[in-house]
């Protein structure tokens, strides 16, 4: 998982020609706590998505809810270590929420680790700053162990070790980006900028943009658009279907499925792009009564079922293994 993260505060101006800089810690470690709790955000929506829709999605994964963080990745990684009180590289950034990391105790924020199932990922290299390939390849070698040994068991540096057993998730991983207002999808990840205005909004409206990342990735809508092209004809299916799943996974992870459409009726009023965005996506007000429509759906679904099963119930708007199918009269 990329994590590209707060850049070290140096502004400090110096009393002296000759003097060292200045470096406030209280400062740094109060910039790197407000990523993380944003950070700690994001992985605790989408962690209770991702898990509550596994029965659903196409592709799953074995997870236990960690996310480490790098001092390389870090835009001044020697004050960022010494701010963190931290003697080496690798540490806990957020256990999502529920998750077996969490539930563990074990995985307290920037807790120093020293082993990943035998290997020191410390001693992996890196070339810092801003360095975030250390932090991918830890987790791919946890979500690795995981799915060869059914559980991991990671050593701190203080002597100490946990083994956590994984459960079921949608295979997809969170990251947020310090530099970044966009929320967005690739295929494998779920990016969140730090500057989005949805930290702004309550949890289940919150949840709601998360969905419709999430949905795009569920939906396989990044290889399909490489397949079929990136035409603004193409974009708006796809933007349509993520808008129409996202009431089915916010109600399978305990939300309001109405969140949705007042997550798109408050973001369109306040943020819409205008003529440029429509010409790939719908306007707000009719994404938010698209969205509306689908609750029916989804609690009808949950009154018949216990479930939102989306994999059974879900209308299409593409065909995933080729390209679009027939548009449905509304």
């Amino acid at each position: 998982m990329r994590t590209l993260v707060l850049a070290a505060l140096l502004a400090t101006p110096l009393a002296a020609a000759d003097a060292p800089p200045a470096i406030d810690y209280a400062a740094e470690r109060a910039a790197i706590a407000r990523y993380q709790d944003a950070n700690q955000r994001l992985q605790d929506a989408g962690w209770r998505l991702a898990r509550a829709n596994a029965a659903f999605c196409p592709e799953v994964i074995p997870s236990i809810g960690l996310q480490v963080q790098d001092m390389a990745s870090y835009g001044g990684p020697d004050v960022a270590r010494a701010a963190l009180g931290l003697t080496r590289d690798i540490a806990v950034n957020a256990a999502a929420a529920g998750s077996p990391a969490a539930l563990s105790g074990a995985f307290t924020r920037n807790r120093e680790i020293v082993q990943l199932e035998g290997l020191d990922p410390n001693d992996w290299p890196a070339t810092p700053p801003m360095a975030w390939e250390r932090t991918t390849r830890a987790h791919d070698h946890i979500d690795a162990m995981l799915a060869e040994h059914g559980g991991i068991t990671i050593a701190f540096a203080d002597g100490s070790a946990v083994r956590v057993t994984p459960v079921a998730v949608c295979a997809t991983r969170f990251d947020l980006y310090a530099a970044e207002t966009r929320a967005f999808a690739n295929g494998e990840r779920v990016i969140f900028g730090m500057g989005s205005p949805a930290f702004g909004y309550d949890e289940p409206v919150f949840a709601a943009l998360v969905a419709h990342e999430l949905a795009h990735n569920v939906l396989g809508h990044d290889a399909w658009l490489d397949r079929n092209g990136r035409s603004s004809k193409n974009v708006r299916r796809i933007e349509r279907e993520a808008d129409r799943l996202v009431p089915w996974l916010l109600a399978n992870a305990g939300h309001d499925p109405a969140a949705g459409a007042e997550f798109m009726t408050r973001w369109g009023k306040e943020h819409d792009a205008g003529l440029k965005l429509r010409r790939t996506h719908d306007g707000w007000d009719e994404r938010a009564e698209m969205m509306a429509a689908e609750v029916p759906l989804v609690r009808a679904a949950m009154a018949a079922e216990g479930r939102a099963d989306w994999a059974k119930h879900f209308r299409r708007e593409i065909n995933p293994a080729g390209g679009l199918l027939p548009r449905a009269k509304r």
